[in-house]
């Protein structure tokens, strides 16, 4: 007659599986299958384990388990369990054991044998291991909140630089020399400025050309005139007919009409 071990073995040789491939089927550590393929039953677990194991390994093989278990009862020098129907209860645990069912007792066994199994392998767990894991992050309120930075970043950007035109504002008007400082002046120095001046009423807007910054939109009252440094600008006016460019007590007339855009340039004279 086989002993235990020789029908696990030989049950398992004919799957053709190894004991590894037998343990991480099972969940049963290794070194568990080997000893009880070697009839060695011993493996520091209580009997309520070492029989879910058996158990365990058995159904995985596909061999009765219940006469396996029998087996091993009478090795451990005990008689075989005859299972009764019954019921009883104690206070929050509800037992029910069946004698015509063979897979009563099983998962008892089976969750003991696990439960016996994670027991032993907790010894070897480093600290934190058993800590909970965090929440997984929702991916759509990870999108939501680069969206709402960006936003807030464009806003920021466009802040700026609104603040930046708005600081600039129209160029002042250079002072006016003296009387004793233009007869100092160099007779070849240019003049610094130039004015716009409004032959009739008229709506101008006087850009600068280097870097687009508007110095001046609104009307101009006949006779009425707008100083502004003396470089290239753009100048737009809803009738180009009605002002002209005033640079060193000399008007020059636009040579337009209506309402256009011209540039004008006085600093290299």
């Amino acid at each position: 007659m086989q002993t235990i071990g020789e029908r696990l073995e030989e049950a398992r040789k004919k799957k053709g599986i190894s004991i590894r491939e037998a343990a991480e089927a099972t969940k049963i550590r290794g070194e568990y299958l080997q000893k009880f393929e070697g009839n060695q039953f011993d493996i520091g677990l209580t009997d309520i384990y070492t029989r879910g194991f058996l158990r365990g390994y058995a159904n995985y093989l596909s061999i009765p388990s219940d006469r396996l278990l029998n087996d091993f009862t009478a090795l451990r020098g005990g008689e075989p369990r005859l299972r009764q129907p019954s019921r009883e209860v104690y206070g929050r645990m509800d037992l029910a054991i069946s004698a015509g069912d063979d897979r009563a007792d099983a998962p008892s066994e089976q969750a003991a044998g696990e439960q016996g199994q994670r027991t032993h392998q907790a010894r070897f767990q480093r600290p934190g291991e058993n800590l909970p894991k965090a929440p997984a992050i929702d991916p759509a309120l990870v999108f939501k909140g680069g969206i709402a930075l960006v936003f807030i970043i464009v806003l920021l950007v466009a802040f700026w630089i609104i603040k930046t035109l708005a600081g600039s504002g129209p160029a002042p008007a250079p002072a006016r020399a003296t009387a004793s400082e233009i007869s100092e002046a160099p007779a070849a120095a240019p003049s610094s400025s130039v004015s716009i001046v409004a032959l009739e009423p008229v709506r101008i807007k006087v850009v600068r050309k280097a870097d687009g910054i508007e110095l001046f939109q609104g009307p101009l009252q006949a006779g009425e005139h707008r100083e502004y440094a003396n470089v290239p600008l753009y100048l737009t006016a809803s009738d180009l007919a009605a002002v002209e460019i005033e640079y060193k007590g000399k008007r020059y007339p636009t040579g337009h009409s209506g309402h256009e855009r011209i540039q004008f340039d006085f600093s290299s004279r």
